[in-house]
């Protein structure tokens, strides 16, 4: 996949690396554009119905000798977007994930609540999704989970910062580094599963950090005042996929 499709892919699930613009779309969290409704909306989301769809319910799950992750996270935060369907921060370039003899490029991050994925059935108040992607388009996602409890100091400045009003990109006045944004023990599960927004694509690489973070009850309302309603898609079937850790 050239740049060119892979900025489309991307624009298209609301992720808007390469556009200002990305508050416009036809599907939703409600009624008829719900996640149940996505795979009919239109054909180029009819992976939504696929068997290998992401978030999962992460339970029986086979021990591995799972590779430390080679993160390199140079770069700072550079824009902040409220898009209508999330809060999603852009990074400059310079921070890397190492993956399979492959380089992943950290585009942004965005953020649901309540979580996603769950652990063993368990829901979390928060969910943050690091989004990489290699030169030829392969996609790669980093969770880090946050339950209700003391207020989370990287996300505090972060915080001033949160767009009222969907719109345009906007530069960020405290740009932290990419690194300030992850747990001190990266152990994690590893699946493959989809896009969790249409167009629902497959193929994506998972990795869902066991390290659960905190933030507080006023900071986890800030975020999802804005969205006005919950902004995560239910679990999907594992099917045969199996989940390491």
């Amino acid at each position: 996949m050239k740049r060119s499709m892979l900025a489309s892919l991307l624009t298209l699930v609301g992720f808007n690396i390469f556009a200002a613009e990305g508050t416009q779309f036809d599907w939703g969290y409600t009624a008829q554009t719900a996640p149940a409704q996505w795979g009919k909306i239109k054909p180029e989301y009819k992976a939504c119905e696929g068997v290998n769809q992401a978030p999962i319910n992460i339970d029986q799950t086979i021990s591995a000798t799972l590779p430390a992750l080679k993160l390199n996270y140079s770069s700072k935060a550079d824009t902040i977007i409220n898009n209508n369907r999330t809060v999603q921060i852009n990074f400059a370039q310079g921070s890397t994930l190492d993956l399979e003899h492959k380089v992943f490029h950290l585009k942004q991050f965005h953020l649901h609540s309540p979580s996603e994925n769950t652990i063993k059935g368990k829901s979390f108040a928060m969910e943050m999704h690091l989004v990489h992607a290699t030169e030829q388009g392969e996609l790669a996602v980093i969770a880090v989970m946050f339950e209700e409890g003391q207020e989370n100091k990287k996300l505090k400045q972060l915080w001033k910062e949160l767009p009222k009003k969907a719109g345009n990109a906007v530069q960020l006045k405290h740009q932290d580094l990419a690194a300030a944004f992850l747990p001190e023990k990266l152990d994690y599960y590893r699946f493959n599963g989809s896009l969790t927004t249409p167009p629902c694509s497959e193929g994506v690489r998972w990795i869902v950090l066991k390290d659960i973070q905190h933030a507080s009850k006023q900071q986890i309302q800030a975020f999802s005042s804005l969205m006005e309603h919950p902004n995560n898609r239910p679990v999907q079937p594992t099917n045969a996929r199996l989940v390491l850790e």
